[in-house]
C-alpha cells in the first residue's frame, strides 16, 4: 500500500492511500511521485506553465459526462469580474455560456483558455511596457537588445559570466516566443511576443541555477547554514500539544537537516522510550516510531548529513535501548566513528557535506574517551552496572515536579526563564496556565551509556563556558546550544566573537520557554553572525519560518547554505551589526516597482502589497513599503506604485525580499521570500507561495526590479564615468563640436593644464570633491574648498637677532668693559715704558759708548722680557674676555631665537586652531544643509524614509568629517614638523657662527704662541 500525504503546512495532513499489486509497482509509483514532488524546480515554474497547470486542472474536473461545467471556469475568474461578463466571453468564442452548461475537453483548448483570460484579465500593464519600448506596431531587434540590456539585466553583473545580450541571443529569444512567423522573419517582436518571453522561464525573478546544488559542498560543516527544526516531534503548542511521528517525515521531506528527539524512559513492561516534551503535559510516540520515520525520509529531499539532536532523560538501560535502536535501523547510514580524513583532535576541521553525505549523526553529551573505553569494555563482559543512585530515573509524565537539591555527577534542574501568567486576583487561571506557572525545564542527564557515547562525533554538545575559552581548547567538534535570549545576550555583548566562534564550530540556537504557543523568532540576526543551527517550529507557518523556507530554498533545497566568505575566514572580521560597507563586499541599491497582480484572491476584496527587506540590522527595513488599497479586485488589480528604495543594502549576500499580499481585512493572501544573491533584475512576474511556502497556482505579481551598486552622495558622476567611460568622452566630444559651431577651433582648447576635475578627463563632469557636503550644492558645508591661506614666516637669522634691543644693550656693555680693559691695559703700559726709559737714561747718564755697555744690555734685556710678559698676559685678558662675551652673546642670541621660534609656532597652532573652527563651523553648516534637503526631498515619502535617509547622510558626513579631520591633523603636524626642522637649522647655524668666532681667537692665541714672544716697545 501507498500513502500518499498533501496539505497546505506540515500539520494538516490529507493522506490519500494506494493500494498496489505488488512491492515493485507500489516502489515504481513511490519513485515517480518523489521525483515529481521534491523537483525543486516544479515549484518554481513560470506563470505561462502555471496558466497551463490551471487549464489542465479544469480539464480533470469534469461533470458526470465527461464535460467541463462552465461554472467552474466561471469560478477561475469570478474575484475581479462579474459573472456575466465571463458567460459573454465565453458567449463571443463559440463556447457554450449557459449557467448550467458544459463544454467538451477537445473544444476547450489551451488557445481558447489563454485567449478567455487575456480577453477578462487585459494586460494594460505589458501595454504601457511595450509603449515604452517601442513607438512603433513592433519592437524592433535593435530595440530589443537595447531593452534587455538597459532593463534585464543587473549591471554589476560580471560580463563574462553573464555576458550582454547581442542581436544573436535577442534572436533566439523571438524565435522561441513570437507566434507571428512574418515577425520571426523580420527580426521583430510583437506585444503578444513579448508577454510570452515575460510570462516563460527565460524571465525567471530568480537565477534558475541557484535552485540546484550550485555551491561548494567540500568546505567544514561549520562553515555552512543547516536548516533545522525545534522539538520535531511537536505538531502543535510547546504545553499540552500533540507528538507525532508524521512530523519528522514532514520536516525532512521539506528540507530540515537537524530534527530534535527528547527521549524519556517509557512506562509499561516492555520499557520502551518514548518521546515528549517532558512535564509539558504533550502526548508522547515511541522512540523507535520516530527513528522509522527518520530512515524512511531521511534522504528522500537531500543526500546530505541529517543530525539527530538528543535530549537524554533516560536511564542507561533504555539508552541502551536508544543506541541499539539506531544501529539497527539505521545500519549503514548512521556515523558511528569518525572519517580517517578528520579526527576527533583539537584543531581540526570538522568534515565536509560532501564527505558525509547519506549519514546520520547524533548529537548527544559524550563520556570522556578514557571513561568511556573502560566502561564500554565492562558492558561488553556484562560487568557494567546499569542502575545506580545517581541514574534516578525520570518521569516525563511529572506536570510539576518539585525541584530537587542536585547531586554530584547527577542532572540537574533548570528553571527556564519564562514569561508566565497573570495573577490577577479578578482572573482565575485555566488549569493549563496554572500547570505553566510552575514548569521546570529538566536538563539532560550526564550518565550516558557507553555504547550511545560511541556513536557520538561531530556534533558533541557542551557546556558554553565562554568564546575565550572556546578558542583557547580550539575543539571543532564540540558545540554549544543558546536560547534565543541567550544568543541575543552575546550577540549584544560579544557580537564579533560570536562569529569568530562559528567559524570553528557549530552553535544551535533554539526558541525561548515561554513560546509556548510554538511561535517562532527571527532568525535573520542569528544568521548574521553566523549560527549554524536556527532552530524553529515547523509546525507554525508564521514570517521567521516563511523566511527560513525562501532562504534555504536556493542550492537545490539541500538543507545546507554556504555562509559568505568573510563569515568563514579567519583572517577576515566582521561585526553583524555593521552600518558600512563590509571589506571586499559591494553595497547594493535594490528598488521594487509593484505594477500589478493576477489572481490574488477568488473573492472580490481590496488588495495591497507589502515589500519588505531582512539582512543585517541596517538593511531590514519592514512595514514601510506598501502598496495603496485597489477595492474589490482580487483578480487583477493595478498598483502602477512608485518604486520602493532600499537605498542601501550593506551586505546583499544576507538580504532578503519579501513580498506580502493582503486583503482588506489583514489576511495574507501570499507571500515570497526571495534572496537579493540571485536575485534578477528587470519586469518579471513572481509567484506567490502560501503562508506554509508551498506553490500557489495562479496567484503572481508583475513588479520591475532595479539593482545597482550603492554609490554615496558625491560619488555618482565620478562612477558614472568609471562605468562608462565612452559615454563620458562623447559628452566632451559633443561639447567640442558644439564650441566648433561657434567658431571656437579644437586647437584652441586647452584640456592638459586643467586642475582639479579637468586634465585627463577633460573636465567633463565635475570632481568627486566638488559636491559639496551631502546635499551636493558647491561651496556649501565640508565640501566648499575655499583657497588655503598661506603663512608666510620671516627667515630667523643673526643679523636680525643682532638688531634687537636686549642684544644691543648686551653688547653694549660688554664693549665698555672691553674698553676699561684695555684703557687698564694701556695705563699699564704707558706706566711700564715710561719706567724702564727712566731706568735707561739713568743708567746712561754720562757714557759715551751705551750700545756696548754689558749693564745697558742687561738692562735692556730685563726690560724686553718684562714688557713681553705685560703684552702676553694684555692680549690673554682680551682674547679670553673676548671669548665670554661670545659665549654670553650666544646665550642671548639662543635664547632670542627660542622666542622668535615660540612666536612663529604660537602664529601657526593658531591657524591651525582657527583653521579647525572654520572646518568644524563648514562642517555644521553641511549637517544642517543635509537635514534640510532630506527634510525637503519629495521622493521620501515616510518619517522612517527620511530618518534612514539622514542617518545614511549623516554617516557618510561623519565619515567623510572625520577624514577632513584627519587630513588636517596630519597636514598641520607636517607643517609643524617642517618648522621645527627650519628652527633646528636656525639653532645649529647660529651656534657653529658663535663657534666660528670663538675658534677665531683660540686659532689667533695658538698662533702667538709659536711666535718669539721677546717684545718691546719703540
Amino acid at each position: 500500500m501507498l500513502a500518499i500525504c498533501s496539505g497546505l503546512d506540515y500539520v494538516s495532513i490529507n493522506y490519500i492511500n494506494i493500494v498496489c499489486k505488488t512491492k515493485d509497482e507500489a516502489d515504481a509509483w513511490l519513485e515517480g511521485l518523489r521525483n515529481i514532488f521534491h523537483n525543486i524546480r516544479a515549484n518554481n515554474i513560470c506563470p505561462m506553465m502555471c496558466l497551463k497547470k490551471h487549464w489542465m486542472r479544469l480539464g480533470m474536473m469534469v461533470d458526470s459526462g465527461g464535460k467541463i461545467p462552465v461554472k467552474h471556469i466561471v469560478r477561475t475568474f469570478a474575484s475581479g469580474k462579474t459573472e456575466k461578463m465571463v458567460y459573454s466571453c465565453l458567449e463571443e468564442m463559440g463556447l457554450p455560456s449557459g449557467k448550467g452548461d458544459s463544454i467538451e475537453k477537445d473544444a476547450f483548448t489551451f488557445e481558447k483558455f489563454y485567449k478567455l483570460y487575456h480577453t477578462i484579465c487585459p494586460r494594460t500593464d505589458i501595454d504601457e511596457l511595450y509603449t515604452s519600448v517601442t513607438k512603433g506596431e513592433h519592437v524592433s531587434l535593435a530595440q530589443l537588445v537595447n531593452f534587455m540590456n538597459e532593463k534585464q539585466r543587473d549591471p554589476s553583473l560580471n560580463e563574462i559570466l553573464y555576458p550582454l545580450y547581442d542581436e544573436k541571443r535577442c534572436m533566439q529569444i523571438i524565435k522561441a516566443h513570437e507566434p507571428n512567423e512574418e515577425n520571426i522573419e523580420n527580426k521583430r517582436f510583437s506585444k503578444d511576443g513579448l508577454l510570452a518571453y515575460l510570462m516563460s522561464d527565460e524571465n525567471a525573478p530568480v537565477f534558475l541555477d541557484r535552485l540546484d546544488i550550485y555551491q561548494d559542498m567540500d568546505q567544514p560543516l561549520s562553515h555552512y547554514y543547516i536548516n533545522s527544526s525545534h522539538n520535531t516531534y511537536l505538531s502543535g503548542r510547546q504545553f499540552g500539544g500533540k507528538s507525532t511521528a508524521e512530523m519528522y517525515r514532514q520536516t525532512l521531506l521539506a528540507g530540515c537537516r537537524c530534527v530534535e528527539l527528547d527521549c524519556w524512559d517509557g512506562k509499561g513492561e516492555d520499557e520502551e522510550p518514548i518521546i515528549t516534551h517532558g512535564k509539558a503535559m504533550c502526548t508522547d510516540i515511541l522512540f523507535k516510531e520516530a527513528i522509522i520515520a527518520i530512515r524512511d525520509c531521511a534522504f528522500v529531499t537531500s543526500d546530505y548529513p541529517v543530525i539527530l539532536s538528543f535530549e537524554n532523560h533516560c536511564c542507561k538501560k533504555q539508552q541502551y535501548k536508544l543506541a541499539k535502536y539506531c544501529d539497527e535501523y539505521f545500519g549503514d547510514l548512521l556515523s558511528k566513528e569518525a572519517l580517517p580524513d578528520s579526527p576527533l583532535v583539537p584543531g581540526h576541521h570538522l568534515p565536509s557535506p560532501n564527505q558525509l553525505k547519506r549519514k546520520i549523526l547524533i548529537k548527544n553529551k559524550r563520556l570522556k574517551p578514557e571513561v568511556e573505553k573502560q566502561e564500554l569494555e565492562l558492558f561488553l563482559k556484562g560487568q557494567l552496572d546499569l542502575v545506580d543512585d545517581d541514574d534516578a530515573r525520570e518521569d516525563a509524565s511529572q506536570a510539576n515536579p518539585q525541584p530537587k537539591e542536585p547531586k554530584s555527577n547527577s542532572c540537574t534542574t533548570i528553571t527556564t526563564p519564562v514569561s508566565q501568567p497573570s495573577l490577577e486576583d479578578d482572573k482565575p487561571l485555566t488549569a493549563e496556565e496554572r500547570a505553566f506557572l510552575y514548569y521546570q525545564y529538566t536538563g539532560a542527564t550526564t550518565h550516558v551509556h557507553p555504547v550511545l557515547s560511541s556513536y557520538v562525533n561531530y556534533c558533541q554538545p557542551v557546556k558554553f563556558q565562554g568564546f575565550d575559552v572556546a578558542e583557547e581548547k580550539n575543539v571543532h567538534h564540540n558545540m554549544s546550544s543558546f536560547s534565543e535570549t541567550m544568543g541575543l545576550g552575546y550577540l549584544k555583548t560579544q557580537a564579533i566573537e560570536f562569529v569568530n566562534y562559528n567559524k570553528r564550530q557549530m552553535s544551535r540556537i533554539y526558541p525561548k520557554g515561554a513560546r509556548v504557543d510554538s511561535s517562532n523568532y527571527m532568525p535573520q540576526v542569528f544568521w548574521n553572525a553566523g549560527c549554524q543551527m536556527v532552530s524553529l517550529n515547523f509546525q507554525t507557518s508564521d514570517l521567521p519560518m516563511q523566511l527560513n523556507q525562501g532562504k534555504f530554498e536556493y542550492n537545490g533545497n539541500c538543507g545546507y547554505l554556504l555562509k559568505p566568505d568573510f563569515m568563514r575566514r579567519t583572517d577576515k572580521t566582521f561585526d553583524p551589526f555593521a552600518e558600512s560597507p563590509v571589506d571586499g563586499v559591494i553595497a547594493a541599491q535594490v528598488s521594487v516597482s509593484v505594477i500589478a497582480g493576477q489572481f490574488l484572491s477568488d473573492k472580490k476584496v481590496g488588495t495591497y502589497v507589502e515589500v519588505d527587506m531582512y539582512g543585517l540590522p541596517t538593511d531590514t527595513i519592514r512595514k514601510e513599503f506598501r502598496t495603496r488599497m485597489i477595492p474589490g479586485n482580487g483578480l487583477n488589480p493595478q498598483y502602477n506604485e512608485e518604486p520602493f528604495l532600499f537605498r542601501k543594502v550593506v551586505l546583499p549576500d544576507l538580504a532578503v525580499l519579501r513580498f506580502g499580499v493582503f486583503d482588506e481585512n489583514g489576511k495574507m493572501l501570499g507571500q515570497r521570500i526571495l534572496p537579493l544573491d540571485g536575485l534578477q533584475a528587470g519586469y518579471r512576474h513572481i509567484s506567490l507561495r502560501t503562508e506554509g511556502n508551498f506553490p500557489m497556482s495562479l496567484p503572481m505579481l508583475f513588479c520591475n526590479i532595479e539593482l545597482k551598486i550603492y554609490v554615496p552622495d558625491g560619488l555618482g558622476d565620478l562612477m558614472d564615468a568609471l562605468s562608462d567611460p565612452r559615454a563620458f568622452l562623447s559628452a566632451q566630444e559633443k561639447r567640442e563640436e558644439q564650441m566648433k559651431a561657434m567658431g571656437i577651433e579644437a586647437s584652441d582648447i586647452d584640456t592638459k593644464a586643467l586642475k582639479g576635475g579637468g586634465g585627463k578627463a577633460g573636465g567633463a563632469k565635475p570632481a568627486a570633491g566638488a559636491k559639496a557636503g551631502a546635499g551636493g550644492k558647491p561651496g556649501a558645508g565640508a565640501g566648499g574648498k575655499k583657497e588655503e591661506e598661506v603663512v608666510e614666516y620671516e627667515p630667523i637669522n643673526l643679523e636680525t637677532l643682532r638688531s634687537q634691543k636686549n642684544f644691543l644693550k648686551a653688547t653694549k656693555k660688554q664693549q665698555k668693559e672691553l674698553e676699561s680693559m684695555r684703557k687698564k691695559h694701556m695705563k699699564e703700559r704707558l706706566s711700564i715704558q715710561k719706567a724702564q726709559c727712566s731706568a735707561i737714561e739713568k743708567l746712561a747718564k754720562g757714557k759715551k759708548d751705551v750700545m756696548d755697555d754689558p749693564k745697558i744690555k742687561s738692562l735692556v734685556s730685563e726690560q724686553m722680557k718684562q714688557w713681553s710678559e705685560m703684552m702676553e698676559k694684555h692680549r690673554k685678558e682680551e682674547w679670553e674676555m673676548l671669548k665670554e662675551h661670545l659665549k654670553s652673546q650666544e646665550d642671548i642670541l639662543k635664547k632670542l631665537m627660542e622666542e622668535e621660534q615660540a612666536g612663529q609656532i604660537k602664529k601657526m597652532e593658531a591657524k591651525h586652531e582657527q583653521d579647525m573652527k572654520d572646518m568644524k563651523a563648514q562642517q555644521a553648516k553641511a549637517a544642517m544643509e543635509t537635514a534640510k534637503d532630506v527634510n525637503q526631498d519629495k521622493t521620501l515619502k515616510t518619517k522612517a524614509d527620511r530618518d534612514r535617509r539622514l542617518k545614511e547622510k549623516n554617516q557618510n558626513n561623519t565619515k567623510r568629517f572625520i577624514e577632513e579631520r584627519k587630513i588636517s591633523a596630519m597636514k598641520q603636524g607636517k607643517q609643524k614638523e617642517k618648522l621645527k626642522k627650519v628652527h633646528d637649522q636656525q639653532m645649529t647655524e647660529l651656534t657653529k657662527d658663535i663657534q666660528m668666532a670663538i675658534q677665531f681667537y683660540e686659532n689667533t692665541e695658538a698662533e702667538y704662541k709659536m711666535w718669539n714672544k721677546m717684545e718691546f716697545f719703540c
